[in-house]
């Protein structure tokens, strides 16, 4: 799963064009504040009604919070944890820790890509949304032991650890499987394990199928076959997004999100930058890009390390909550809200 040079380098270009449009860099961002509710929205529902009543946000508000609803949000690929990688798509258990306590103290908040396509984003303010996705099923990702937990030293228990020791860091993610995931001949103890616990399970395609070299009638099947395999693992489940095997699209590209069994809202790329907020008129739900967690190597100017490090940086555009999810707020430099959202907008 090679990452393009040229759709890494294109993605690079805008970002840059991007950021460097900004009129001024606002002062440094400050902490969140404290939410009346921190709670995100499950994998593909509505957001929980908060326990008290939150005020509207205000222009005075946002301007100090610098929430900008429309910024860029990182989605973070990863494949598989080893001691010792031999492939920039494998991380160590110590690299993947430490990028996780990175984007806690960096006041991210995990949620899915069902939440992202679904514009289901209800963060603290001055929070950001960061989408961990894990692809191919690998055991080293998750695993359960026989009594029942996730493995010691898989990321998802590392991530639940994280969580732990980092209160409002919610511990989900997007994981998107192909056949015999986890190790398990149909996944089923696993899967349901993940579902149950708040995690998004996603489709990857039953073999891994590259849907750029097939027919469309094949291109159906693969997808069809992998949404057949998540079903039957957890009973009344529906997945509701895809990652595409080598971010590689059908030559009938309709079929990313619609075929003759399933209806997504969202596909992933492979890579090569953050994505556009789900409220901008740049987001296209059938290709979402993510960004390939890495430090150093070969295209490393592409990984999470570089990414995180531009999107920390003042005017870097970066989705910043207002804690209000009735309104979405932006600065007024920002003009890419979609139209069938001007009702709910605020401009700062």
């Amino acid at each position: 799963m090679r990452l393009p040079s040229r759709l890494a380098l294109a993605a690079a270009i805008a970002f840059t064009a991007t950021a460097c449009s900004t009129p001024a860099a606002p002062p440094a961002r400050p902490g969140p504040a404290t939410p009346a509710s921190s709670t995100a929205a499950s994998p593909g529902t509505t957001p929980p009604h908060p326990t008290t009543t939150r005020a509207r946000i205000t222009a005075d508000t946002a301007r100090a919070l610098h929430a900008n609803e429309l910024g860029h949000i990182p989605i973070l690929m990863y494949h598989r944890l080893t001691p010792h990688p031999t492939s920039v798509y494998e991380r160590t258990p110590a690299d993947f820790t430490a990028e996780l306590t990175r984007l806690a103290n960096e006041h991210y908040i995990p949620t899915t890509t069902a939440a992202l396509t679904t514009r289901h984003l209800d963060l603290p303010p001055g929070t950001h949304p960061v989408v961990l996705t894990f692809d191919d099923g690998d055991p080293s990702i998750f695993t359960l032991t026989p009594h029942g937990d996730p493995a010691p030293g898989t990321a998802i228990r590392i991530l639940l650890d994280t969580a732990a020791t980092h209160p409002g860091f919610t511990p989900t993610a997007s994981l998107y499987v192909n056949q015999h995931p986890y190790g398990e001949p149909d996944g089923g103890p696993a899967l349901a394990w993940l579902h149950h616990h708040g995690f998004e399970i996603g489709n990857h395609t039953k073999t891994h199928t590259n849907l750029r070299t097939v027919t469309p009638a094949a291109a159906d099947t693969a997808i069809s076959d992998g949404d057949t395999l998540i079903r039957h693992a957890i009973p009344g489940y529906q997945p509701t997004t895809l990652a595409l095997p080598y971010g590689a699209h059908p030559h009938q590209e309709n079929l990313t999100l619609h075929g003759s069994t399933y209806t997504y809202t969202g596909a992933l790329l492979v890579g090569a930058g953050p994505a556009p907020s789900p409220y901008s008129t740049r987001f296209t739900p059938q290709s979402i890009p993510r960004i390939r967690s890495q430090t150093t190597g070969k295209e490393s100017q592409y990984g999470s390390t570089h990414w995180l490090d531009l999107l920390a940086q003042p005017g870097s555009h970066l989705y910043t909550s207002d804690g209000d999810p009735t309104t979405i707020t932006y600065p007024r430099s920002e003009t890419t809200l979609a139209p069938d959202l001007t009702s709910q907008a605020l401009a700062y």
